[in-house]
């Protein structure tokens, strides 16, 4: 990546690690599903009025709202609701680095370099680390919940590879659109009739992840897929929990073990080295031609 790119994708890190900080605020006043189904109804509308067709099929346009919007976030926010807490939720989804690797592997034909796998499998090693630590204690159903929502995320990184949408942000719209209706019909059936008595910090918390994170973090996600190998991109996600770990202990005052901080250093080592590219070695001169 250039420098620029780079810091654009750092950048989307820090605002998709704050993100969950504000979702555990929703999650007090609103239930996972409607919460979500909130989310992406306030992306799609008004802005749907004003942007013209996604410039993809519709297909990929359905695939994306349903792995990533309905798939992602749904199964995350229920996991967050049973019980796991805002950075280390931060920190266990980043394994869709690794989904993401291995659907676009095999699904796309993208190729996989040694460089990547071994970052890869640092990075890896800070999710278990972490992953162990909190089985321990937590509810495995919570974790288990993180994890396929991982799982969803990474196929949907694949699907919108494989769509590579002309404009990003008009294709999120239609995707946020795609995805509000299973989500609230999913939240009527399971969850009951809605209320939306909620609080202002409530309806704060859903107006930052519609239009800071759904419709600016996934645009930019987009831009950047466009551009790069999913496999590229895909590791510089796994700086979220970096933000997350940091901004929920900052604000929600969660503890920062030496697990979480070990898991962190070995997170970020990994993302460094599988997103840079060794150096290309000097050309060796060519041989001087002597004179008859």
């Amino acid at each position: 990546m250039t420098p620029r790119h780079l810091a654009l994708a750092i950048g989307l890190a820090a605002v998709w690690g704050f993100n969950f900080v504000v979702m555990q605020v929703g999650l007090r006043h609103f239930p996972p599903l409607m919460y979500a189904g909130l989310r992406f109804a306030m992306a799609a509308f008004p802005a749907l009025l004003l942007v013209g067709r996604p410039g993809v099929p519709w297909r990929w346009v359905a695939g994306v709202a349903a792995t990533i919007g309905v798939g992602q976030f749904g199964l995350l926010l229920m996991g967050m609701r049973a019980g796991m807490p805002a950075g280390l939720t931060s920190l266990v989804l980043q394994v869709q680095a690794l989904f993401t690797v291995l659907f676009a592997v095999t699904l796309l034909g993208e190729r996989l370099t040694a460089r990547r796998v071994a970052g890869l499998g640092l990075a890896f090693a800070g999710l278990a680390l972490v992953a162990v630590d909190f089985g321990l204690a937590g509810p495995a159903g919570a974790f288990a919940l993180c994890v396929a929502a991982a799982a969803a995320w990474g196929l949907g990184n694949v699907v919108q590879r494989r769509a590579a949408p002309p404009d990003s942000l008009r294709f999120m719209v239609w995707v946020s659109a795609l995805s509000a209706p299973p989500l609230l019909a999913l939240s009527l059936l399971v969850e009951g009739t809605p209320s939306l008595s909620a609080p202002a910090e409530g309806w704060l918390s859903l107006v930052y992840v519609a239009f800071v994170s759904t419709l600016g973090g996934f645009g930019v996600w987009g831009w950047l897929l466009r551009r790069y190998d999913a496999s590229t991109v895909a590791p510089y996600t796994l700086l979220v929990p970096v933000f997350g770990l940091s901004s929920a202990a900052l604000v929600t005052g969660e503890p920062l073990s030496w697990v979480k901080l070990v898991a962190g250093a070995l997170i970020v080592c990994g993302v460094l080295y599988a997103g840079t590219r060794r150096a290309p070695a000097p050309a060796e001169p060519a041989p001087a031609v002597r004179g008859a």
